[in-house]
């Protein structure tokens, strides 16, 4: 339905009135009639369209009635689709008669200026600005969707700059303009009628501090982009060029999705006239257009790796050397962090996750920077924050635990549940759940991920661990068959069954942990004769199969999708449970290439039995089994290969606006 605005007219003077193309403007008939009026006759230039409602009925002009009653509610409605040259170049005359009809009792003249005022974004999400017959104040999610999209601009283009270009009011460089999206005022009409009415852009009191808006009047040079809206700045008025229909605004976000933000923003174009000098101006038309803040996306372990990180620290050459054998073999660069950025902190899974914004015009990396803020905390903003490398953190007033380190935030592969698509997956984190009064995760951290919407999240039960990490106990795998991947469990059952195939095959005597130095070395016997520590890997089995049975109903998964990877546990309840030999689920994923903690188990024919266990669940998917030594640089201090590197992948391919969810 077109935007309508009611006319006020009169028999003492001329009205002149602007109608903006697409829009109807209706008529106050029976407000100027003369006292003595019953019937009107009303005609217009060609230009002009004219319609009379009466008695629910809509007539379009001329017609067979050539006077028609004022009773009744009368109503004359009119829409113009050509715009005028000069102003005032169309009118409408109305003539009033009373009830001896002849001469008119009175007349009143409209004269008329069509013009165009529209603001347009790139809603149908094409990756340029286009003008649509798409509703523009709504913002709709699926392949069929529309509606423009915003990317929050917390990269740094301006190597010099201190603070992300979302933190700053001003434009350093074309490419902070290309991060931005852009905002079209189409203005087009005689140019004269614009002098005596006013453009107004603004946006909403509480939309106002999640936005920036830059403009650059007729000129291309960086140093004509002012800050024009956003943070304190409600109201821009713009000055329509006499020489140039468009005016071009670039908005950017700054702000993702959280509590009480949806990512939704809407901007308005107002049309104010002011009829005479004194007197307040009125709106006569406002155009709206609706931005949605792109989400901050997660990426599984089934996308290709673009980029590998880990720290350099004090006697863990070999591992570092092994991650970057291993990245070589995937083709893909690698990242040290040496130790004067680290200053001895190897957790690099734990400080920082990546991910990446995505908009029709412009992907780009993003990292989330995690609560935890220990020796690492300013790597993020140091050496990753820079040109198209975006960075995002949320911090924990209520202190944080174990639980807010990024070991604890992984996200599955795409799944379908129960019909239900999620075709970027769902975030996993762990949590006290089932217990009352454990450790969680940061309500801020979780709140941020909960306000994406595009990766719901699926909380899990990890307070049972020492660490509480929920990739002390899943990790995910690419597979061509099937889902496209599989869950990797760790598995006290697994490992006791595995143990006990060995000791009945005469291998009972075989040790543990042979070749490293100053480690006890119990063999299969001592470990499967330990009644407390199969006690307590019954315990821990419980806490892990609560939580296949979570997975299994949340990601949509069949036995078939799951993996048992043996494995052993050692602690007790109160404190919780670290991995008793290397936890191999705790592993470096590079596409095919897994990178696995040596586990240094029993060797039955010169080959380690839970190697060759592993190999045998996991090669024939495809995939390549490299164990890592990680036994003194990261399993003493309660992790492994995984919180020890980090990975930047691969957008996925499919966009996240064609969900629903």
């Amino acid at each position: 339905m077109a935007q309508q605005r009611r006319v006020q007219l009169s028999t003492l003077h001329p009205t002149s009135t602007v109608c903006v193309l697409g829009t109807e403007l209706s008529l106050d008939i029976c407000g100027s009639a003369p006292k003595d009026a019953v019937a009107f006759h009303v005609q217009g230039t060609p230009g002009v369209k004219l319609y009379v409602v009466h008695e629910t009925q809509s007539v379009k002009l001329p017609s067979s009635v050539c006077r028609w009653p004022l009773a009744g509610g009368a109503e004359v409605l009119l829409a113009m689709d050509t715009l005028s040259k000069d102003v005032g170049d169309e009118k409408v005359r109305i003539s009033y008669f009373g009830e001896a009809g002849g001469v008119p009792v009175g007349r009143s003249m409209l004269y008329l200026t069509c013009v165009e005022v529209s603001l347009d974004t790139d809603a149908s999400r094409s990756g340029a600005v286009s003008r649509t017959l798409l509703d523009k104040t709504t913002w709709t999610w699926g392949p069929d969707g529309h509606g423009a999209i915003l990317l929050v601009n917390c990269d740094r283009d301006d190597p010099k700059a201190e603070l992300p270009d979302n933190r700053d009011t001003a434009v350093r460089s074309y490419a902070d303009l290309k991060d931005m999206s852009q905002m079209v005022l189409r203005t087009r009409g005689p140019r004269t009628i614009f002098t005596g009415h006013r453009l107004i852009l603004h946006v909403d009191y509480s939309d106002a501090d999640k936005v920036g808006v830059f403009y650059g009047g007729n000129s291309a040079t960086l140093e004509e982009y002012k800050h024009v809206l956003g943070g304190s700045k409600l109201a821009y008025t713009v000055k329509p060029s006499r020489h140039q229909e468009e005016s071009v605004f670039y908005v950017e976000g700054l702000a993702f999705p959280d509590v009480g933000f949806s990512g939704l923003v809407a901007f308005h174009v107002t049309l104010l006239e002011s009829p005479e000098k004194g007197l307040l101006e009125t709106p006569i038309f406002t155009d709206t257009v609706v931005f949605r803040v792109a989400p901050w996306i997660m990426t599984p372990n089934t996308l290709a790796p673009l980029e590998v990180f880990v720290c350099s620290v004090d006697e863990n050459e070999d591992f570092v050397a092994a991650v970057g054998a291993m990245a070589e073999k995937a083709k893909c660069p690698l990242t040290v962090c040496p130790l004067p950025e680290n200053r001895q902190d190897r957790w690099i899974q734990d400080e920082v996750e990546f991910g990446y914004v995505q908009a029709p015009h412009k992907t780009f990396p993003v990292v989330f920077d995690s609560p935890r803020d220990r020796e690492l905390r300013d790597f993020p903003v140091k050496r990753i924050l820079g040109p198209d490398f975006g960075y995002v953190a949320r911090q924990a007033p209520e202190g944080t635990s174990s639980l807010d380190s990024f070991g604890n935030l992984e996200v599955s592969p795409p799944v379908t549940v129960q019909g239900k698509d999620y075709p970027l997956g769902r975030i996993l984190i762990g949590s006290s759940f089932p217990r009352f009064g454990g450790r969680r995760m940061a309500k801020a951290v979780k709140d941020f991920l909960i306000a994406q919407q595009v990766q719901a999240p699926v909380e899990l039960f990890s307070d049972w661990l020492f660490v509480g990490h929920v990739d002390e106990f899943l990790s995910f795998v690419p597979a061509s068959d099937r889902k496209g991947f599989r869950l990797l469990l760790a598995s006290p059952s697994a490992c006791y069954q595995l143990l006990k195939e060995k000791q009945e095959e005469g291998f009972g005597e075989a040790v543990m942990f042979e070749g490293l130095v100053d480690v006890p070395k119990p063999t299969i016997n001592k470990i499967l004769a330990n009644e407390g520590l199969q006690k307590f890997n019954n315990y821990v089995q419980s806490c892990i199969s609560w939580n296949r049975d979570i997975l299994k109903r949340a990601l949509g998964l069949s036995e078939q999708d799951i993996i048992d990877i043996p494995q052993l546990f050692c602690g007790d309840v109160a404190t919780g449970a670290e991995a008793f030999f290397p936890d191999m689920v705790n592993m470096l994923v590079l596409g095919k290439h897994l990178g696995i903690p040596k586990p240094f188990g029993p060797l039955v024919g010169g080959q380690c039995c839970l190697e060759e266990r592993v190999r045998a669940l996991l090669e024939p998917l495809g995939l390549t089994c490299t164990f890592i030594d990680d036994f003194f640089s990261y399993h003493v201090l309660s992790g492994e290969v995984h919180c020890g590197t980090n990975v930047r992948r691969k957008p996925f391919a499919f966009k996240w606006w064609h969900m629903v969810p």
